[in-house]
C-alpha cells in the first residue's frame, strides 16, 4: 500500500509538472514577440519560395549555373544590394518560427501533431542557421549537405534500409502536401478565411511542393537501391532529374508555378495564421 501511495504521489507530481510545462509553453507561444516572429517567419518562407521558383525556371530552361535549393536561394539573396539586411531578417524570422514550433511540441495533444511540430522546428532552425551563415559572409551547399548526410547514413548499420526509409518518409510528406492542397486542409492552420486568391495560391502551392518532394523521395530510394550516394542530391538534383524526363521542362515550369504560388500563400499565412 505504501508503494502504491508513493507511486501515486510521484505520478501526481509528474502530472503537475507536465501541466506547468504546458502552461509555460502556452504562455511563451502566445507572447507578442514569438507571435510576431512566427508571422515574420512565414513571410520569410514566402521570400524563399519565390526565389526557389525563379531558380526552378532557370533549371527548366537548361541553366545549370546555380542551385535550385534553399542554400541556392539564400545565395541569390546574398548577392543583392539589399541582401545583407534581408538575410538577417530571414534569420530572425526562421529562428522565431522555430521557437514557436518548439512551444507547439509541448502544448500539442496528439503524437502526430507533436511529431509534425518537431520536424518543422528542426527545418526552420536549419534555415535560420543557413541564412545566418550567408549573412556572416559564409557559404554552404544543400547538395553537399544532402550527400554528406546520405553517406553518413549509408555507412551506419542497415544504412541502405535507413536511406530507403528516409525516401519513403519524404514520399509520405509529399503525399500529405498534395492531400492538404487538394482538400483545402490548410484552412485549419488559419484563424480566418484568407480570401479566394490565397486559397487558390495555397492549393496550387501545396500540390506543386508535393510534386517536387516526390522527386526528392524517389532519388533517396534510388540511392538506397543502387547504393550510390551521389543520387541523393536534394531538391536541386530532383528538379534536374525531372528536367530529363519527357516534357521535363514543362513539368518544371509547373513546379515553379507551384513554388511561386506557395510563396504568395505564405504571405497570406503570415497575416492569417493561427499562432
Amino acid at each position: 500500500m505504501r508503494e502504491t501511495v508513493a507511486d501515486q504521489g510521484v505520478s501526481g507530481q509528474m502530472d503537475r509538472a507536465a501541466t506547468a510545462a504546458k502552461g509555460a509553453a502556452g504562455k511563451a507561444g502566445d507572447h507578442p514577440v514569438i507571435e510576431w516572429g512566427a508571422r515574420l517567419g512565414y513571410a520569410a518562407s514566402g521570400v524563399l519560395h519565390l526565389v526557389l521558383a525563379w531558380l526552378t525556371v532557370h533549371v527548366a530552361l537548361g541553366d545549370s549555373g546555380g542551385q535550385a535549393s534553399q542554400s541556392g536561394a539564400l545565395s541569390v539573396v546574398a548577392h543583392q544590394s539589399f541582401g545583407l539586411v534581408l538575410l538577417w531578417v530571414l534569420t530572425l524570422g526562421f529562428a522565431l518560427l522555430a521557437i514557436w514550433q518548439v512551444t507547439e511540441i509541448v502544448v500539442a495533444r496528439k503524437a502526430f501533431d507533436k511529431a509534425k511540430a518537431a520536424g518543422k522546428a528542426v527545418m526552420y532552425a536549419a534555415l535560420a542557421w543557413t541564412a545566418m551563415t550567408f549573412a556572416l559572409g559564409g557559404h554552404t551547399s544543400s547538395n553537399k549537405q544532402s550527400k554528406d548526410f546520405t553517406r553518413t547514413l549509408m555507412e551506419a548499420p542497415a544504412g541502405r534500409f535507413l536511406v530507403g526509409l528516409l525516401g519513403v518518409a519524404i514520399l509520405g510528406v509529399a503525399g500529405y502536401h498534395i492531400y492538404k492542397g487538394w482538400t483545402k486542409r490548410f484552412l485549419r492552420d488559419l484563424q480566418e478565411h484568407p480570401g479566394h486568391w490565397a486559397v487558390v495560391a495555397a492549393r496550387v502551392g501545396y500540390i506543386g511542393k508535393g510534386v517536387a518532394l516526390v522527386a526528392v523521395g524517389v532519388l533517396f530510394i534510388v540511392a538506397a537501391v543502387e547504393q550510390q550516394v551521389r543520387k541523393a542530391t536534394g531538391l536541386d538534383g530532383a528538379l534536374k532529374s525531372l528536367r530529363d524526363l519527357p516534357a521535363g521542362s514543362v513539368i518544371l515550369i509547373g513546379v515553379a508555378l507551384g513554388l511561386a504560388a506557395y510563396g504568395v500563400y505564405s504571405f497570406a499565412r503570415a497575416r492569417y495564421a493561427r499562432v
